[in-house]
């Protein structure tokens, strides 16, 4: 059950952690950084309302008279600029299908619902995890012992295979060889 709290006060405590100033993530240190800001983006769970541009329209689809008179569609518009935004996942969110090139922003919608606020925390929490993909999708990740022995295993195990092959590859041209024929 939600809480009883009006919406605007429900979300108007929710802030986002600062991200680092990194363009890219080259070092260990610098993905670090970024692993570290996104664990703290992630428990904000949504984008405060406050940091975003929200328009409503009318809904399209079922909904009898209701679609007709209330303005249930949510579009929620956010510059790519944004300060909570991470410099290095601006380039990757660009890419996505989400991305408005004539206002450089980011444009999400939602009608799932028929509450005007239930499709404000749907277009929100939207924007929350487009962000968090598009900034998790380029930290790169470590590798375990375990998965590094693997690799090596399997890479041996190829290595193994491959040259089993060109023995046999070349034991049949050496029986095709002329040198034994009289």
């Amino acid at each position: 059950m939600r809480s009883t709290l009006p919406w605007r006060l429900f979300h108007s405590s929710n802030t986002l952690p600062p991200p680092p100033s990194l363009t890219a993530l080259e070092t260990l240190q610098q993905a670090r950084e970024a692993r570290q800001w996104l664990t703290q983006f992630k428990a904000a769970a949504t984008v405060p309302r406050e940091v975003v541009e929200l328009t409503f329209s009318r809904s399209s689809g079922p909904g009898g008279q209701n679609v007709n008179r209330v303005e249930t569609k949510v579009t929620a518009r956010c510059r790519l600029d944004a300060s909570w935004i991470p410099l290095w996942a601006r380039e990757s969110l660009m890419r996505s299908p989400y991305y408005v090139k004539s206002s450089n922003s980011l444009l999400v919608t939602s009608s799932a619902s028929r509450s005007q606020a239930l499709n404000v925390d749907d277009t929100l929490s939207k924007l929350h995890k487009l962000v968090a993909e598009c900034a998790s999708k380029l930290i790169p990740t470590s590798t375990s012992e375990e998965q590094h022995q693997h690799v090596v295993s399997l890479r041996k195990e190829d290595a193994q295979r491959r040259m089993k092959q060109k023995n046999y590859r070349s034991q049949i041209k050496r029986s095709r060889s002329t040198k034994d024929w009289e």
